[in-house]
């Protein structure tokens, strides 16, 4: 095969790391902590709105800690959206309590409020609401938060976002991040910006940060010698990534700008097909397109959505499925879920095209050519 690998996302530096890097090894600063860290946690705090950063090893890191600082423990439930990666669920688990999934509404994917606002009035009756909410901002894209928000207000549940997949996203003119009592990101490869790995840890609570950072350093006593009070765990980011972290913050906006071109191109050239539909851009915020996802009707079309990931595939173009529903993992077989019917359809029929920003027009046209092959090759 002459043509060399298009990938769904890959990495995509911009040239300010190695700056920041050089600094690290002339100063032999590498781990654990360092200026870098603290210069990264300062500047991505402004760069989403709110006041307090965390730099951890994952975005799954700190899930884990904001529902173990919010009281989450065993016999707990607490609610998640149903179409996302496991790692928005894992840490439930961790804590001893069982998720709750909800499923999506067709204007943005991410988890209908109609749905939770069923589920929780039915749990107020029943005296045992959810202990929290963790709400996924899929794709690049906010949910619909003002609805979710009222909700949790009224029957004082925190709110999680999980914002690993929507970083420089907006709602109502506040980015992603910004409304819940905590909120995460993630750096890994695959992301809009990457620091190698890693994630971050926001929220407005001074005191929830303050006590994270303990816990994420395992949670060490601030005494001269070595002594702990409480568990403890090994989640800080070291020196060494929050520089290319830094590096990578820089350009933000160039690459959702890049992400977004993309999305506009298979938009005007694959508007002709049938039964092609895209992940729609509700009208409440900024979607990032961190990946363009698409929608196959196999009767439109006249082919799945399987057929023509394994046609691009064969050209050496990688794309995937949408999320499998949490729902139905086998690992969450006996967790709760409400409705299903959403994400099981936008998972049967959904597609993610490549979508990095270092995408070049060759690329985005090889992908556009195969798909069209494939619908030409049916007809």
């Amino acid at each position: 095969m002459n043509h060399s690998r298009i990938y769904l996302s890959p990495p995509h530096m911009s040239g300010y790391e190695q700056s920041y890097v050089a600094d690290v090894f002339a100063s032999n600063w590498i781990a654990p902590l360092g200026p870098q860290i603290d210069a990264f946690e300062k500047e991505f705090s402004a760069a989403v709105g709110v006041p307090h950063a965390l730099a951890l090893a994952s975005g799954t890191a700190g899930l884990h800690l904001s529902l173990r600082l919010l009281g989450v423990g065993p016999g707990d439930d607490v609610v998640v959206s149903t179409l996302t990666f496991a790692a928005s669920a894992f840490p439930v688990i961790y804590q001893g309590a069982q998720p709750v999934f909800i499923d999506s509404e067709p204007f943005s994917w991410n988890m209908d409020p109609q749905l939770l606002a069923r589920f929780l009035a039915d749990r107020a009756r029943q005296r045992r609401l959810p202990k929290a909410v963790v709400l996924v901002h899929l794709y690049g894209q906010c949910a619909d938060l003002e609805p979710i928000l009222s909700l949790c207000d009224r029957y004082e549940i925190p709110l999680i976002e999980d914002a690993a997949e929507a970083l420089g996203s907006s709602y109502q003119g506040k980015f992603a991040g910004s409304f819940g009592r905590a909120a995460v990101f993630s750096f890994n490869g695959n992301k809009i910006i990457t620091s190698s790995g890693g994630g971050m840890l926001v929220s407005s609570d001074a005191d929830l940060i303050a006590h994270a950072r303990k816990l994420a350093s395992q949670a060490r006593d601030p005494v001269p010698h070595y002594q702990h009070s409480e568990v403890g765990y090994n989640y800080r980011m070291s020196n060494l990534v929050a520089a290319v972290g830094r590096g990578q913050l820089q350009v933000l906006e160039e690459r959702v700008a890049a992400r977004r071109r993309n999305f506009a191109w298979y938009a005007e050239h694959l508007a002709g097909l049938p039964g092609i539909k895209f992940m729609p851009e509700a009208g409440w915020g900024r979607h990032t397109r961190w990946l363009t996802c698409l929608t196959v009707d196999p009767a439109a079309f006249g082919a799945d959505r399987e057929m023509i990931r394994l046609a691009l595939e064969a050209k050496n173009i990688e794309a995937r499925p949408v999320w499998n529903p949490l729902h139905l993992q086998p690992i969450f077989s006996q967790c709760e879920s409400v409705g299903g019917g959403v994400a099981e359809k936008l998972f049967g029929q959904g597609l993610c095209l490549p979508s990095g920003s270092s995408l070049t027009e060759a690329d985005l046209t090889r992908v556009v050519e195969t798909i069209h092959c494939a619908a030409r090759s049916i007809s």
